[in-house]
């Protein structure tokens, strides 16, 4: 394939945060009343405003969607000898949660068109120490949840949702995040709602969420002598800061949805071309979901496309990210002996192939426009 440059004037990221709403002015009010930790008034009004906007009983805020699983991991007892059913196409996160708990993800390949887990190879992964389904919904549709519903009912297992790039997404007509036993969101800069830094649980359980807030908070005693601890938690709280942030982006999430949508829906039809030359472009939705397109995937006819696509689109100062490495291929993991000889073909192509475009809210229309015509060549 043959690359045209065009010369652009400035470089387009792959992400840029959209921040015109409250922010500022909520920031303004922590600095002016003092409240700048991880206690203040904002938290508590971003955790109920969110929980209410998932349609969960309780949220508990973090300092990140890592920091969400590990205290998911612990709340509900996994630990050495458990396991739990993942998909190997996702971030290293949920793994690497489980893995320094001690338990061991089973994982399971690609689903071709959705690029989530594949539902219908979870019940032949079950064991007498299978504890969890930790469901990952990946960039953009929800895995097909129904399923895997039925499945926990069936064999008695907890289902750990890892909501991190589904804000404002449904599953017929039901918020993603309000599935799990335990669920988790992330609120990194290129998610549709930011604080910086920062994550929440989402549960409908009153003691597991009371069991998340002392473990974020190093497990102080709520009405114990302080500094005399009988757990073991993190640090994980989030700031004041950083909950204004979230509850200013929260106030602006339908906006933000809509956006979102108009631009996967440009990129479809700007990035029609591609097809002919064997690209994979996202599906526009399933049966049970239309997608938000947290980001713009691309999935190459081979890894030597894809690198000669992904050095020309930087040649041209537009940015990409190439798709998530799966577990079973993580150096780290194949030092600790994990994963011997698995083969996941589906997940494998994925991330070889594919990479995604400029998807942050703050991309403009113009911009955009750009990007597609020098996609196409």
């Amino acid at each position: 394939m043959l690359y045209f440059k065009k010369i652009i004037m400035h470089p387009i990221p792959v992400n840029t945060p959209l921040l015109r709403g409250n922010e500022l002015k909520y920031l303004t009010e922590c600095i002016e009343t003092g409240w700048i930790s991880s206690e203040g008034p904002f938290i508590n009004k971003f955790e109920e405003q969110f929980s209410k906007y998932i349609g969960s009983s309780y949220g508990i805020a973090v300092s990140s969607g890592s920091a969400a699983l590990d205290i998911a991991m612990k709340a509900l007892n996994i630990g050495r000898g458990d396991e739990v059913i993942m998909p190997t196409f996702t971030i290293i996160s949920p793994a690497q949660s489980l893995v320094t708990a001690g338990a061991l993800p089973v994982l399971v390949d690609s689903d071709p068109l959705t690029w989530n887990m594949d539902v219908t190879q979870i019940e032949a992964k079950i064991t007498s120490r299978t504890k969890a389904i930790l469901v990952v919904h990946i960039y953009g549709l929800p895995v097909d949840m129904d399923p895997i519903i039925e499945i926990a009912k069936k064999h008695k297992l907890k289902i750990i949702e890892d909501a991190a790039e589904m804000h404002g997404q449904t599953y017929k007509g039901k918020m993603c995040g309000s599935f799990g036993d335990i669920s988790i969101f992330s609120f990194y800069p290129n998610k549709h709602i930011t604080t910086g830094e920062g994550g929440m649980l989402l549960t409908n359980d009153c003691e597991l969420a009371e069991k998340c807030k002392k473990l974020r908070n190093l497990c102080f005693e709520p009405n114990g002598q302080r500094f005399v601890h009988y757990e073991l938690g993190w640090n994980y709280r989030m700031t004041n800061l950083q909950a204004a942030v979230g509850l200013a982006q929260l106030e602006q999430i339908t906006s933000f949805l809509e956006m979102k949508k108009a631009m996967g829906k440009a990129y479809q039809v700007g990035l029609m071309p591609l097809k002919n030359r064997a690209y994979q472009l996202p599906l526009a939705n399933t049966l049970y979901s239309e997608n938000i397109y947290w980001v713009f995937g691309l999935v190459a006819p081979t890894q030597e496309e894809k690198e000669n696509m992904i050095n020309y689109l930087t040649d041209q100062k537009i940015g990409t990210r190439p798709f998530f490495w799966c577990m079973h291929e993580q150096p780290v993991f194949q030092k600790m002996g994990l994963f011997k000889g698995e083969k996941y073909p589906i997940a494998e192509k994925l991330s070889r192939n594919g990479f995604y475009l400029p998807s942050g809210l703050g991309l403009n229309t113009d911009d955009q426009q750009i990007v597609i015509e020098i996609v196409n060549g």
